[in-house]
């Protein structure tokens, strides 16, 4: 592994991030990221769905990365986005941080961050099919229910029902 972290922005909230794994969606290389010891959440508040508390462009969560792997799109396929799972992680809170251009993953290093790894307090990543069963809807900044891919969205019913996602249709009418 090399001093090189993955740097996202997203509009996910902490508690997302964790039931989830780790940081999805992303179009990136996967080998590089790979090479990552680390991958560094920074905050985007301007998204319409934004769903945590924290300033535009601060670093608010890291963690260990663990592996990369594909993650479902809206449509439930994997066309090149990723998940970069966690093994585990740590809350920051560093101002400015994001320092990217139009795409939403760049790399850096963690000197460049102000990040030293031993100072951080470290926590395990909680067991994600056990977090799922237990969370209540990811909700934004303005209390709505944030948006959910079709996968999310067929995984949750699956877990409430007890039945596979395979075995759940959703019907949208416009």
């Amino acid at each position: 592994m090399s001093e090189e972290v993955a740097i996202v922005f997203t509009a996910k909230s902490v508690e997302r991030i964790l039931r989830e794994g780790g940081t999805s969606s992303w179009r990136l290389d996967r080998n590089h990221a790979r090479r990552c010891a680390y991958a560094v959440c920074t905050r985007n508040a301007h998204a319409d769905w934004t769903e945590g508390p924290e300033p535009h462009h601060t670093a608010f969560v890291i963690g260990k990365v663990r592996n990369v792997v594909s993650a479902p799109t809206r449509d439930g396929r994997t066309e090149g986005r990723f998940l970069i799972q966690f093994s585990e992680y740590a809350r920051l809170n560093i101002p400015d941080a994001w320092r990217g251009g139009r795409n939403p993953v760049s790399y850096g290093t963690l000197q460049d961050l102000g990040i030293n790894p031993s100072t951080l307090k470290w926590e395990p990543m909680p067991d994600v099919t056990e977090l799922a069963q237990t969370a209540g809807p990811v909700l934004a900044k303005d209390g709505r229910i944030a948006p959910l891919t079709m996968a999310e969205a067929k995984q949750g019913l699956a877990q409430t029902f007890g039945v596979s996602p395979d075995a759940i249709e959703i019907t949208i009418r416009g």
